[in-house]
C-alpha cells in the first residue's frame, strides 16, 4: 500500500494543527504559517467546502493513510448501521499501526506502521504485517523479541508513566483491544461530521 514519504512537518503547517504526534520546537513555532513562497502572507478564509476537505485531509494525514484507501473506509462506514462519522474513526483507530501506536509501543505511527511491515508485530502469535489489518476485540497484539531491542522501543517499554486509553490493556510488551473505543474514547481533534458532508456532496 502507497504511502506519504515527502516533508511531514508540511502537512503539519498545512493544515495548521501538529499531525504528526512528537513534539518539535521548530514545527510549533511556525504552525501558523502555511507551507509554500506565499505562506508568510497568512490564511485565506475557507468556503464551506474548504472547510470540509482541510477536515478530510486532517484526518487523513493524523492516520497515514492517503486518499483511496481513506475513501474505502468512508464507503464502508456508510453501510454499516450507526453514525457514519463515528464508524469511520473507529475503523482507522483500529488499524493495527493505530493499535500499536496507541499501546505505547512506538512513539509515531509512522514507526508504528514500520515496526508491522518489517514483521516486528503479532497479532494472537501469528506475524502480521499489514499495517491496515482491523483489530478484533481481544485480540492480543505483542512485538517480537528482535523489537523489543530496539533502544527506542525497549525506551519505551522501560517508561512507567505511561497512559494506556480505556479500551486498551497492556502488560509488558503485550497489548489487547478491550473493547470497540466510543466517540468520547477516541482522543483526535477531528470533527467527523464535517468528513461526512463532503463526501456527501
Amino acid at each position: 500500500m502507497a504511502r506519504y514519504t515527502g516533508p511531514k512537518h508540511r502537512l503539519a503547517r498545512r493544515e495548521g494543527r501538529n499531525v504528526l504526534e512528537k513534539q518539535s520546537a521548530s514545527l510549533l513555532r511556525r504552525l501558523n504559517v502555511p507551507p509554500g513562497m506565499h505562506g508568510a502572507r497568512g490564511r485565506r478564509r475557507f468556503s464551506e467546502f474548504g472547510t470540509q476537505l482541510r477536515e478530510k485531509q486532517l484526518a487523513k494525514r493524523t492516520y497515514g493513510v492517503m486518499e483511496k484507501q481513506f475513501q474505502k473506509y468512508y464507503q464502508t462506514a456508510k453501510k454499516v448501521k450507526g453514525k457514519t462519522g463515528e464508524v469511520l474513526l473507529q475503523s482507522l483507530e483500529t488499524r493495527l499501526d493505530n493499535i500499536v501506536y496507541r499501546l505505547g509501543f512506538a512513539p509515531t505511527r509512522s514507526m508504528a506502521r514500520q515496526l508491522v511491515s518489517h514483521g516486528h508485530v503479532l497479532v494472537n502469535g501469528q506475524v502480521v504485517n499489514i499495517p491496515s489489518y482491523t483489530v478484533k476485540s481481544g485480540q492480543v497484539i505483542t512485538l517480537s523479541s528482535k523489537a523489543m531491542r530496539i533502544p527506542v522501543v525497549a525506551k519505551l517499554l522501560e517508561a512507567a508513566d505511561l497512559s494506556i486509553l480505556d479500551w486498551l490493556e497492556r502488560k509488558a510488551a503485550a497489548g489487547k483491544l478491550r473493547q470497540i473505543p466510543t466517540r468520547d474514547q477516541i482522543p483526535v481533534e477531528i470533527n467527523e461530521q464535517l468528513i461526512v458532508e463532503y463526501y456527501s456532496r
